[in-house]
C-alpha cells in the first residue's frame, strides 16, 4: 500500500507514502490557509428540536463528533426560532470549526463540515470557524488538525487553569502540512475514512451487544421471574469488607508487585487484573486483604462500580468487597448487583455525595435462586460478556492501527 521514505534536508515528508508520491508537503501558516468565520453566541439553553438553522456548539465538536461533521448523516441540534445571530454566516462545504475552549488538552478540536446541500449552519459558542482559500481534498483538514503532529503545536498555546482555551490570533500562527498532490490528499482521507466507517460499525455491534444484555438482565431479574426466588441480605450471602489505604507518607509501602485496587480501576472490565497503583509486602500487610472472586463495589461517589477480583489485592475506603459464601455463585452475585444498582443510584443520585456505609451496604436486599439456576444465569450473561469483550478487543486493534497509521502518515 505504501513505502517508507524519510525527510530530506529542510523538506518534509511523513514517514508512510503512498506508491507515486514522494515530492516533499507544503507547509503555510494557518493564517494564509484559512479566512476566519463569524459564530453566535447561543447557549445550549437557546436551542430547541425546531427550527431550520443548523447549530454546532463547541460541546458537541469535542465529545460528539469526529473529525468529519456530516450534515446529512449527524444528528445537529437546531436553533431556536425567535433567536437571530448577531453575525449571520451559514457555512460551506469543506470549511472547519475548532472547538477554543475545554477542560483539558483536548481543547483545539475540529471537525470538518461536510454540507453537499447547502444547508444552514452555523457555528454556536466558545467555536472558532473557519473557511479554507485553497482546494483541498474534502476531509483532508478535518484528520489532519485532529493528528498529534498539529494537536502539539496547540498545547503550548493554551490559557487558563480550570478551563483552557485557545485564542485565534495564537491559532493563527500555527503550521498546516499537506501533500501538495490533491490525489494524495483523496488516498489519505481515503484510509483514514475506511478506518472510521470499520470503527463506527463496530462500535455500533458493541452497542447492541449491550443493549440485548440489559434486555437479559431486565429479563432474569424481572418481579415475574424472581418471584419464586429467596430473599437474602447481602451479610448472609458473604462477608463485607471495606477497605483503606496503606499511608501515603510512608513510600516503602507502595511501588511493590501487590494490587490496590481504588475506584478508578473498577468499571471498564468485569475481571480486575491490573490497578493503578501497587503496593509493597508491608503496605499490602496494613490493608484488609480480599481473594479471587469478591466480588468489589464501590460505594462513595458514583455508587455500584463493579468488579471482580481476580487474585489477592486490598483496596481503598471507598469500596466494599463482598467474599461470597459456598453457597452461591460470585458471577451470579455480580450480575444481580448490576441489575440492582443503577435503580439504587437515581435514588441518591440528588446526595452532594452519596455514601453507602458498610452496615448500609450489609442489608441491602437481594433475590437469588437455587444454585442451579444461579449457575445458568450467570453462564448465560457472562457469556454475552465474552462476546462483548472480544467485540471490543477488535475494536481496540482498530482504534491502535489508525494511531500508529496517523503517527507515519502526517507531519
Amino acid at each position: 500500500m505504501a513505502k517508507l521514505s524519510s525527510s530530506n534536508g529542510l523538506e518534509k515528508r511523513p514517514k508512510l507514502r503512498f506508491p507515486g508520491f514522494d515530492e516533499p508537503w507544503k507547509t503555510n501558516i494557518f493564517d494564509e490557509i484559512f479566512s476566519l468565520l463569524p459564530n453566535n453566541t447561543l447557549s445550549r439553553a437557546d436551542l430547541a428540536s425546531c427550527g431550520d438553522i443548523l447549530n454546532v456548539h463547541y460541546g458537541d465538536v469535542l465529545i460528539k463528533y469526529g473529525s468529519i461533521l456530516d450534515v446529512e448523516s449527524d444528528e445537529i441540534p437546531y436553533i431556536t426560532t425567535g433567536k437571530e445571530s448577531k453575525k449571520q454566516c451559514y457555512l460551506s462545504d469543506g470549511d472547519v470549526i475548532i472547538a477554543d475552549t475545554a477542560e483539558d488538552e483536548t481543547v483545539g478540536k475540529c471537525t470538518e463540515i461536510i454540507n453537499t446541500q447547502n444547508a444552514k449552519i452555523e457555528a454556536g459558542l466558545h467555536t472558532i470557524p473557519c473557511h479554507p482559500r485553497t482546494a483541498y481534498a474534502p476531509m483532508f483538514l478535518g484528520y489532519y488538525m485532529n493528528s498529534p503532529y498539529y494537536h502539539k503545536q496547540l498545547i503550548p498555546l493554551m490559557q487558563g487553569v480550570k478551563v483552557l482555551s485557545v485564542s485565534k490570533s495564537n491559532i493563527g500562527n500555527t503550521l498546516i502540512s499537506a501533500p501538495v498532490s490533491y490525489s494524495e490528499q483523496e488516498k489519505i482521507v481515503d484510509l483514514l475514512h475506511l478506518l472510521d466507517c470499520l470503527m463506527r460499525k463496530q462500535q455500533e455491534v458493541i452497542d447492541s451487544l449491550k443493549k440485548y444484555k440489559r434486555g437479559l438482565l431486565m429479563h432474569f431479574f424481572s418481579d415475574d421471574t424472581t418471584r419464586q426466588w429467596r430473599q437474602y441480605t447481602i451479610s448472609q450471602i458473604g462477608k463485607v469488607i471495606t477497605g483503606n489505604t496503606p499511608p501515603t507518607n510512608d513510600r516503602s509501602n507502595y511501588d511493590g508487585d501487590l494490587m490496590f485496587c481504588s475506584p478508578r480501576d473498577i468499571g471498564e472490565q468485569k475481571y480486575i487484573s491490573s490497578t493503578e497503583k501497587r503496593v509493597s509486602p508491608k503496605g499490602f500487610a496494613l490493608g484488609r486483604p480480599i481473594p479471587p472472586s469478591s466480588v468489589i463495589v464501590t460505594c462513595i461517589g458514583l455508587i455500584g462500580k463493579l468488579g471482580i477480583a481476580t487474585t489477592d489485592m486490598i483496596t481503598n475506603q471507598q469500596i466494599n468487597a463482598l467474599i461470597v459464601s459456598e453457597d452461591f455463585d460470585h458471577e451470579f452475585i455480580y450480575y444481580a448487583f448490576e441489575n440492582f444498582f443503577p435503580k439504587y443510584r437515581s435514588k441518591v443520585s440528588m446526595q452532594t455525595l452519596p455514601i453507602l456505609s458498610k452496615s448500609e451496604f450489609e442489608k441491602l436486599l437481594i433475590k437469588v435462586p437455587n444454585l442451579n439456576v444461579q449457575h445458568k444465569i450467570s453462564n448465560y450473561l457472562a457469556g454475552m460478556d465474552k462476546r462483548i469483550e472480544q467485540t471490543q478487543q477488535e475494536l481496540n486493534v482498530l482504534q491502535d492501527l489508525r494511531r500508529g497509521i496517523i503517527q507515519k502518515l502526517f507531519i
